[in-house]
């Protein structure tokens, strides 16, 4: 493959001939893989001070010192270059260090730096590493810390070049810190001779360079490799597609985590073909995905499983079940353009009480064999402005920060879930942005600093949004009404969800995000009705004889009672189904029983139901049994 250089590198390149002062911030904590051929090996893995080391020696320098507060001026790589650093500064050389402390105007490491980059016998260059630590906060010097800083101001408006038979070279500071502004601000603003290089964590193209370079093989046992790279010898596209898969899941991944990656497939023994297998591992601490480990044959029966929980919403169910059933398959990896998002994306929209959130327990019994593993989060606990701190946490120093978020916590607790977001427009607009990270990367980086991951995830969020609208008068007036066809309310349903994220929300984005995975689920029709009334019934008939050996009858007239009320309130859907049977029915029989001193071991027949005049009553006749 073409060589690939990291950006920062080809930064560095461009900016050390022309400025003396170089500030290096970001993922400098990292290991690199050393791009070219030079003083040393090609592809070989080193922390960033060693790394640059070698790159000023192929450049031609001939001084190389490294320096943090706890040793001095040292050099780790060659100990004759810190000899040569002494000499041209006359410090005092200890056979291993020069030791000094970075603090003070005169015999200080900074004083030692202004005379070593303003020499012009010997190209020098001077990494400072951990320079995030030289002082206690940058807010807040003392005089001794503002002249170790003048110092090196003055050392980079001072440096001087040295002539070498191959051109200029320029004496030249480099500064490695976490961030640029762990050092003062009137130290590099405004400072024509200081440049700020950021490194990132490795792109794509740097992972590839590492996956499918020389190292390739390192990542296996030798008798793996040797036992599975003749197959791939002979299919080069199939191993392109594991190193592929490899690369895409480990975005955000560090060198150094990588490199964790490589030691463990090395260690389990992993074959080419499972290598992605590990990140899971990694990540989780956990051999079983339970994706890997699902049934084909239970999710052809799912339909008909999901039909026995939630009535009348078969388009719903099969919609939802492709999404599903693309996730098992791997097509949904195949399709984007991101390995790492989640598992699948579901938008359940429709009137209220039909069904939408007992499909999201449903599926999530289904896939993980539990329905706890349906995580719900209600949204309108989350209007708020600094609602996205109780998701992800808060940042460091704010009230909460150990506690970490309650939707990171979840996920990292139980990464394999559904995770529902219920009444998702009433959250604060703020959310959104959050959302749209973890629906485009499947990642998330908490309050403190820990990196959660959500590939393993099936997000479904949940609203109202399409049911009612505002006239031009700001009335809210419905949208949609049960005597439509499902088609219509499918249709209508779907254009206002799309004006409220294009129009009201501004963010026609996220919309793009979820795609064409808006599920519009119907209102409960007359015929459903009846269906859920008689499920209802069923399950409480079944309970009562479970429990207390009563035998519950039904007569048809008091059937026809429950279900009368029932096609009263269907503007509530099932729910409202299920508080006609509560107050109608289990109510009442609750106090029959009672007054009777009924405790069990009975046939009971209810005759009729009284359902005009509250407080409701059954008309009931019981013999006991045996």
């Amino acid at each position: 493959m073409e060589e690939y250089i990291a950006k920062w590198h080809r930064e560095l390149a461009i900016f050390c001939r022309i400025k003396p002062l170089i500030i290096v911030e970001g993922n400098v904590l990292d290991v690199y893989q050393y791009p070219t051929e030079g003083s040393t090996p090609k592809g070989s893995i080193l922390r960033l001070p060693e790394y640059l080391y070698y790159y000023f020696t192929d450049l031609g320098y001939k001084t190389i010192a490294f320096y943090d507060s706890m040793q001095g001026f040292y050099n780790s790589c060659e100990d004759g270059h810190i000899q040569e650093f002494a000499k041209i500064t006359n410090s005092q050389f200890d056979g291993r260090c020069i030791r000094c402390d970075f603090k003070g105007k005169t015999n200080s490491a900074t004083s030692i730096v202004r005379a070593a980059v303003t020499q012009t016998e010997v190209p020098t260059a001077i990494i400072m590493n951990l320079a995030s630590r030289y002082i206690v906060s940058p807010d807040n010097v003392d005089q001794s810390e503002v002249d170790s800083f003048t110092n090196l101001l003055l050392a980079s408006l001072e440096g001087r070049d040295v002539r070498t038979e191959n051109g200029p070279l320029k004496n030249i500071v480099i500064m490695i810190v976490n961030k640029v502004n762990d050092v003062p601000a009137w130290f590099y603003l405004d400072n024509p001779n200081v440049k700020t290089v950021s490194i990132s964590t490795p792109s794509k193209e740097e992972r590839e360079a590492l996956v499918k370079g020389e190292n390739f093989a390192t990542f296996f046992a030798a008798d793996v490799y040797d036992e599975d790279i003749p197959y791939y010898n002979e299919h080069p596209d199939e191993l392109e597609k594991v190193q592929d898969k490899f690369v895409g899941l480990t975005e955000g991944f560090s060198f150094t985590e990588i490199n964790g990656l490589r030691r463990l497939c090395k260690n389990e023994k992993t074959h080419i073909r499972q290598m992605s297998s590990v990140i899971d591992l990694y990540r989780y601490g956990v051999k079983d995905n339970p994706w890997d480990s699902l049934d084909v044959n239970e999710l052809k029966t799912a339909k008909e499983d999901f039909q026995k929980r939630v009535k009348g919403q078969d388009m719903a169910i099969v919609k939802t079940l492709d999404v599903i059933k693309r996730a098992v398959t791997g097509m949904s990896s195949l399709s984007a353009s991101a390995h790492g998002k989640p598992k699948g994306i579901l938008f359940f929209a429709g009137p209220t009480g039909t069904g939408k959130t007992e499909t999201a327990k449903t599926l999530a019994e289904k896939l993980f064999g539990d329905e706890s593993c349906c995580i719900r989060f209600d949204m309108s606990e989350y209007s708020q402005g600094h609602s996205d701190q109780k998701l992800l946490g808060a940042p460091p120093g704010y009230v909460g920060y150990e506690a970490g978020g309650q939707l990171t916590n979840a996920v990292k607790n139980n990464p394999f879930s559904i995770l529902l977001f219920d009444e998702i427009e009433k959250a604060h607009p703020s959310i959104f942005d959050k959302f749209l990270q973890i629906l485009e990367d499947g990642r998330m980086t908490d309050g403190q600093g820990n990196t959660v991951y959500f590939s393993e995830c099936i997000i479904i969020f949940t609203s109202n949004l399409g049911i009612y609208t505002r006239n031009q008068m700001g009335v809210r007036e419905p949208n949609v009404t049960p005597d439509m066809e499902y088609p219509e309310v499918q249709k209508k349903v779907r254009a206002a969800i799309e004006d409220y994220f294009k129009l009201e929300l501004g963010r026609p984005e996220i919309l793009n995000r979820i795609g064409e995975n808006i599920v519009v689920f119907d209102f409960i029709r007359p015929d459903v009705a009846e269906l859920i009334l008689r499920s209802q019934i069923e399950k409480l008939t079944r309970n009562l004889e479970a429990e207390k050996r009563i035998k519950l009858t039904i007569s048809d007239a008091a059937f026809a009672k429950l279900m009368e009320k029932t096609l009263d309130n269907l503007g509530n859907g099932g729910r409202g189904i299920g508080n006609i049977v509560e107050s109608l029915l289990i109510n009442p029989l609750s106090r029959y029983l009672f007054d009777e001193e009924i405790n069990g071991n009975v046939n009971l027949s209810i005759n009729d139901i009284d359902a005009e005049n509250a407080p409701y009553a059954l008309s009931c006749t019981y013999e006991a049994i045996g």
